[in-house]
């Protein structure tokens, strides 16, 4: 779905990059940094779609579980979003003092976005389980800083009594919810569980994070 957003990019200033360079006194305006995350959910066919609707407001990073990654199509990630894996989590790691790329990621991003969330990893952040790159940067999470879901699975296994308990925890830690629509699923059963579209996601978050600017808060951290 093409991601349409008439209303004008608000001008955000803020810290440095993930590389760290040193801080300005005079900075130029910066776009907000959105860090994209990705579960093991079929809906993860439409990631690329997700990165792309941010990607012109936003500077993007993308995290992919290896579940992900059998329904990502890397080619239609934009050219200029990093996608970080399991495998890149101590790739670079060698000594006490080099960063930790779960940490390093949660102080480079304003906001974090999982989408598709699936049962499995709402699952996993409910019991404060972090055994990926993604569910490290969750219960690494400064929570003065917006996260936002996208859950996306069977109508039954969103029915499950296990999901409203798995969600009532992840709201008490100030996780904000998307929530799935009805229709078709990709199984063939017809119900609630899909991922909302890539565009009302994207909308959802840039109208939060600047109708906060403008009642005078921030994103930036």
């Amino acid at each position: 779905m093409e991601c349409l957003f008439n209303e004008q990019v608000m001008a955000f200033t803020g810290p440095a990059n993930l590389d760290r360079e040193p801080s300005q006194a005079n900075t130029a305006p910066r776009k907000p940094r959105i860090l994209l995350a990705a579960s093991g959910s079929v809906a993860a066919i439409k990631f690329g779609n997700l990165c792309s609707c941010f990607s012109e407001w936003a500077e993007v990073r993308a995290v992919a579980t290896r579940a992900s990654l059998h329904f990502i199509d890397r080619a239609s990630l934009p050219k200029d979003v990093i996608l970080y894996t399991d495998e890149e989590e101590w790739s670079t790691w060698t000594k006490i003092g080099d960063g930790v790329l779960h940490i390093e990621l949660r102080r480079w991003a304003d906001i974090m976005v999982i989408a598709p969330l699936s049962a499995n990893t709402l699952g996993k952040i409910a019991g404060g389980l972090c055994d990926n790159l993604l569910t490290c940067i969750v219960r690494a999470w400064d929570y003065a800083k917006p996260l936002f879901v996208a859950p996306a699975m069977n109508t039954f296994m969103w029915n499950n009594p296990f999901t409203e308990r798995h969600l009532m925890v992840i709201d008490e830690l100030g996780i904000s919810l998307i929530p799935p629509v009805t229709k078709r699923l990709a199984c063939g059963d017809y119900g609630n569980g899909a991922m909302a579209e890539p565009s009302l996601i994207f909308s959802t978050v840039r109208l939060f994070a600047e109708s906060r600017t403008q009642s005078g808060g921030t994103i930036m951290h």
